[in-house]
């Protein structure tokens, strides 16, 4: 009887090891799970940096955000603005924002942001969520309120076509609002500009991708009124040509 014990739990021994090494990996994954989630990493992308030619006026555009963080919790840091060859910088403004996610694909976040261009200066704070909606769609959008206590948002949006694997057609789309006319900046209530580009890109790697497009801009309303009072055009269509990078 003593014997036959022994003969079972020698053939039972396999399993107990098969048991507990099955065991011990998934102890091993949850834990590499966990290291993982505690991990920073960072990101940097030039969505825009690029040559506007257009009638009068040619220009250089970057748009360009980056993130430090984790899964859930990220520092980002975004910034835009053109200058004008052979001239000043018209625009440019920095935001520094935390960021949390809330949702698969979503992220909220505040923080603050400030207008270096055009004068007079000035300081923003900023709520807003981040992420891709429903048929990829990338979706920026986000409420200021100015030191002066003006209130303002803008929403941007993105698509990208895959017309090969390397070749992308890329449309987009940016409405700015505010609530309250600033006529020291010529900026009407209501919906104030729209902008409207389509770039066509070539990946050579995923990192780095040169592209040629065109892009149309419009005041609307009140600020176009601004604008002719300024003898400034109320729209302007480029031919632009730039890089998209990433790392």
């Amino acid at each position: 009887m003593r014997n036959a014990r022994i003969a079972k739990t020698v053939r039972g021994a396999p399993l107990l090891i098969a048991a507990a090494v099955v065991v011990l990996f998934s102890f091993g994954q949850t834990v590499t799970a966990a290291e993982l989630d505690n991990r920073i990493f960072t990101f940097f992308q030039a969505e825009q940096f690029e040559y506007r030619l257009s009638d009068g006026k040619d220009r250089l555009k970057w748009d360009a955000q980056g993130w430090i963080g984790g899964d859930y919790n990220k520092l980002w840091l975004k910034t835009e603005g053109e200058k004008v060859f052979d001239g000043g910088v018209e625009e440019a403004e920095i935001q520094l924002l935390y960021s949390r996610i809330i949702h698969p694909f979503w992220d909220i976040q505040i923080g603050g942001r400030y207008d270096v261009r055009p004068q007079p200066q000035r300081g923003f704070g900023v709520i807003g969520v981040q992420g891709l909606a429903p048929y990829f769609f990338e979706v920026d959008a986000a409420a200021f309120v100015s030191d002066e206590g003006d209130v303002s948002a803008r929403l941007k949006g993105e698509y990208e076509l895959l017309l090969t694997q390397k070749l992308i057609l890329q449309p987009s789309v940016e409405l700015n609002f505010a609530a309250q006319e600033v006529e020291d900046l010529g900026i009407g209530s209501g919906l104030t500009d729209v902008e409207l580009g389509l770039r066509l890109r070539y990946e050579f790697v995923r990192e780095f991708a040169p592209y040629i497009g065109i892009n149309w801009e419009s005041t609307i309303g009140n600020t176009a009124d601004f604008a002719r009072e300024e003898g400034e055009d109320v729209d302007s269509l480029s031919f632009v040509a730039g890089v998209r990078f990433w790392f």
